[in-house]
């Protein structure tokens, strides 16, 4: 499928040269989604970690949130600049920058003797993680052409994504319990060596084109994503009324504003707005928000409850989220045929319907429940749901994107996963606290003590699934307006044909 998009950048055909796909293309793109995988799992390796940190390093309540959010405001916040340095200064270039960045950071990260220096590293991480991210998705369009061998592409990329928590929960268990908090850190090392030095023998450099940077817009996205992320972090911790959530969102109301005007009269923006004409790549943004705002309760939700209700250990805890990354490649690889058969329409729809069905199973947890009869099988059916739900909109978000603008498409899609991961969480917790509290005043007086955390802890878990229900369920309504199957078909056929990307793989 093609976009208007394409074509209205300039009158003359794209003199990006074509990609040599005829050689090793697998390894390019193993190196990318490796890279990919150490960018996602990092947040959930920490969190596992944190109380090992806590101990280690001396650090408060406030320090150890910051460890997190440190990362995340530094890598939400750059991304929309990281994906458009990218686009000017030549993709493979900017990646690798960011993989030198967020590898350095890590190994002094774990080398930290005191809270600060460890909040440094984390936050020179996420800086890192926002130019390498932006850029994986968009040297995956530069390699492969517009087709099945970019939806395959995509499909492992989105693969890694959906798996890359299940897989950092545990291996931060295997890292903590075997050795130390540090090699949480210390882990990503000899994987972003690998990386950047494999990417220049493997990954030829995209055309550079010849623009500046949008001064004005890059500090006012910047600052305002800042300013959102922190405040969706801030009240799933502090509430929505807090003090710093409201100045926060303030803030962001007025700058990311004020960013959008700007970048309506840029003469080189950093986000093209045309990219947001589209219907179906609109609608595949919120839906895209709405589907992390479904699926982020499951990780945070069920690793509290098979601790407490079942006892398991942080590594065993892991070990429970194994089905759904591996009901994930089958399903990844069906998927990307099924969106020639039947449309994407059909397959997000379907896909949120089993995600509503899942959370809304989920819900019906309680302090009897087993693993194999109750939690098993609607987890089997949300890595089916997630795989349906996330890879037709990511190709439906680039499709179409003229080669000089895959770079902002990218941080664009990636944006919005983030600040639908936090706004999510933020909206979950709320609500999963408020169950907790009103299951706290349904409880006998004289409960043992233990019966009544569990309790508390189920009626918390009950409202957060039903929550997330919801995000769910509304993604069926967003993509209800994606174009059918046949005019996906009829747009493309009538659509000028597109250049192929600028990246090369070595021979």
């Amino acid at each position: 499928m093609s976009s208007n998009l394409a074509s209205s950048q300039t009158g003359a055909p794209s003199s990006v040269p074509t990609a040599r796909l005829a050689g090793r293309t697998g390894i390019a793109l193993t190196i990318i989604v490796v890279c990919q995988l150490m960018i996602v799992l990092d947040m959930m390796i920490v969190q596992i970690a944190l109380p090992d940190m806590k101990s280690s390093l001396g650090l408060s309540t406030a320090s150890m949130s910051w460890v997190i959010n440190a990362y995340t405001l530094a890598f939400g916040g750059l991304l929309l600049l990281g994906g458009r340095a990218g686009d000017i200064l030549g993709r493979r270039r900017v990646f690798l920058i960011g993989v030198a960045v967020f590898t350095l950071a890590s190994f002094v990260g774990g080398l930290a003797t005191e809270d600060w220096q460890l909040l440094a590293a984390r936050a020179v991480q996420g800086a890192g993680g926002a130019m390498a991210a932006p850029n994986t998705l968009a040297l995956i369009m530069s390699i492969f052409e517009e087709g099945p061998k970019r939806a395959r592409a995509i499909a492992m990329y989105s693969v890694v994504g959906g798996s890359g928590a299940a897989i950092g929960l545990i291996l931060g268990g295997v890292l903590t319990d075997v050795a130390s908090w540090r090699w949480v850190m210390f882990v990503n090392v000899p994987i972003g060596v690998a990386v950047f030095l494999l990417t220049p023998l493997f990954i030829s450099e995209t055309e550079k084109h010849s623009r500046r940077f949008d001064l004005a817009g890059a500090l006012t996205s910047t600052a305002g994503m800042v300013a959102l992320v922190y405040g969706v972090t801030h009240a799933s911790e502090s509430g929505w009324t807090d003090t710093s959530t409201l100045v926060a969102f303030a803030l962001a109301v007025f700058l990311l504003p004020s960013f959008v005007a700007i970048e309506r009269t840029a003469r080189q923006p950093v986000v093209n707005l045309k990219l947001f004409l589209d219907r179906t790549r609109a609608s595949s943004y919120i839906a895209m928000l709405l589907i992390q705002g479904s699926m982020i309760g499951m990780l945070f939700f069920l690793t509290q409850y098979v601790q407490q209700i079942f006892d398991y250990s942080p590594l065993t805890a892991g070990l429970c989220f194994l089905p759904v990354a591996a009901v994930l490649v089958p399903v990844a690889g069906m998927v990307t045929k099924l969106v020639a058969q039947v449309g994407s329409k059909v397959l997000v729809i379907a896909g949120a319907v089993l995600l509503t069905g899942a959370n809304w199973w989920l819900s019906r947890l309680d302090e009897g429940s087993s693993y194999w009869a109750d939690l098993l099988p609607p987890m089997l059916i949300f890595g089916v749901g997630m795989a349906l739900a996330t890879i037709p909109p990511t190709m439906l978000a680039l499709s179409g994107v003229a080669p000089e603008e895959s770079g902002s498409a990218s941080s664009v899609l990636n944006a919005i996963q983030q600040v639908g991961g936090s706004l999510g969480l933020a909206v979950l917790v709320t609500v999963f606290t408020e169950g907790g509290q009103w299951a706290a005043n349904d409880v006998t007086p004289g409960q043992d003590p233990s019966t009544l955390s569990d309790r508390i802890l189920v009626g918390s878990v009950e409202w957060g699934f039903l929550a997330a229900t919801c995000f769910a369920a509304a993604t069926i309504v967003v993509a209800l307006f994606f174009l059918s199957r046949r005019q996906e078909q009829e747009r493309a056929a009538g659509a000028p044909e597109q250049a192929p990307g600028a990246a090369s793989v070595h021979m």
